[in-house]
């Protein structure tokens, strides 16, 4: 009889225990805080302050809630320059002083296959995680298989490049551009499948595609981690010859009619830990998108908040209150 109540007792008290783990567990999930909102890494281009010095430019990063910087060359800026002109050293005391990283730098007149020097240099000033954009090198106007050989090719020739980019912890992001090779939905696609490196992808250029915002998102998504870098830029009606200011600033999201929405969700679902950079070309090259720095930053402060509308009500309430939204 005894035996029968202590092994009654046993399962009971097992039974409770149990019982009471259960709740326990229920209790710490429920706890467990929400996951963070995904927050864009925003990257300022130096193009947009024309041929204004990297002193006058720098202050002006964390003003734009970017934390890096993207230094372009001529015609479009000067910023590159500097560099050489002030050596490698002095650039790093400058970025160092004003808390702002070299993210990136615009490799257009290099070319694809001449960056190896150029992933050396920034490794020596900023260390590994530089992304070097650049374009494709051949025409456009291939479509199907033979769009696809040329890609293949591409990419062979590209070997000793992506080489240097694994060696010095860099990436190197190829941007979609009219009439190159890489330029059409399907070559985006298709190059983001052929790339084996993960030190290599697509530097993604809505400005340069149907401004069709699901095709925008599609692209992102399909790309995946192969998406290395994002221009928020639209077409607007375009940057090719001298408009009015205010027509000209249509490549600015949230003043042309592009929709960005339908990116920005999709980035943020797949949490994109590359660059965002705002961005537009004013024309002629090389001049600021407007009269002053503090209006540059504006324009610059304007767009971003637009862009973090696009995300919802919990992303930007947790921007707001880490002071990044203006």
């Amino acid at each position: 009889m005894s035996d029968g109540r202590q092994s009654r007792r046993t399962v009971l008290m097992g039974a409770a225990a149990s019982w009471g783990l259960n709740i326990l567990s229920r209790r710490a999930v429920a706890a467990d805080p929400p996951p963070t909102p995904w927050k864009p890494h925003y990257i300022l281009a130096s193009a947009m302050y024309g041929t204004a010095s990297l002193a006058e430019v720098l202050p002006e990063v964390s003003k734009t809630g970017a934390n890096m910087i993207d230094l372009w060359p001529p015609p479009h800026g000067s910023q590159r320059l500097e560099i050489d002109s002030l050596g490698e050293t002095r650039v790093a005391q400058l970025l160092k002083a004003h808390g702002v990283r070299l993210g990136s730098i615009a490799c257009y007149g290099l070319g694809p296959f001449n960056v190896a020097n150029e992933f050396q240099m920034v490794r020596r000033i900023a260390g590994s995680g530089v992304t070097l954009v650049t374009g494709a090198s051949g025409k456009g106007g291939a479509i199907g298989n033979e769009l696809k050989a040329q890609i293949r090719d591409f990419l062979r020739k590209l070997a000793p490049s992506v080489a240097a980019a694994e060696a010095t912890g860099g990436i190197l992001a190829i941007e979609n551009h009219t009439n190159s090779m890489i330029a059409s939905p399907d070559s985006i696609r298709w190059l983001g499948e052929l790339v084996t490196s993960d030190h290599v992808g697509i530097a993604l250029a809505p400005h340069h595609l149907p401004q069709d915002a699901t095709l925008l998102a599609s692209l992102a998504r399909d790309l995946g981690p192969k998406l290395k870098f994002v221009y928020a830029q639209q077409h607007g009606k375009g940057s090719k010859v001298k408009l009015p200011k205010d027509e000209e600033l249509l490549q600015m999201p949230g003043r042309g009619p592009l929709d960005f929405g339908p990116l920005m969700q999709a980035l943020a679902t797949m949490r994109f830990a590359g660059p965002l950079e705002i961005f537009m070309h004013p024309v002629p090259r090389g001049v600021p998108i407007l009269e002053s720095l503090p209006a540059i930053t504006a324009e610059i402060n304007r767009a971003r908040a637009y862009l973090e509308s696009l995300l919802g009500e919990e992303t930007t309430a947790h921007h707001l209150r880490e002071g990044s939204v203006p």
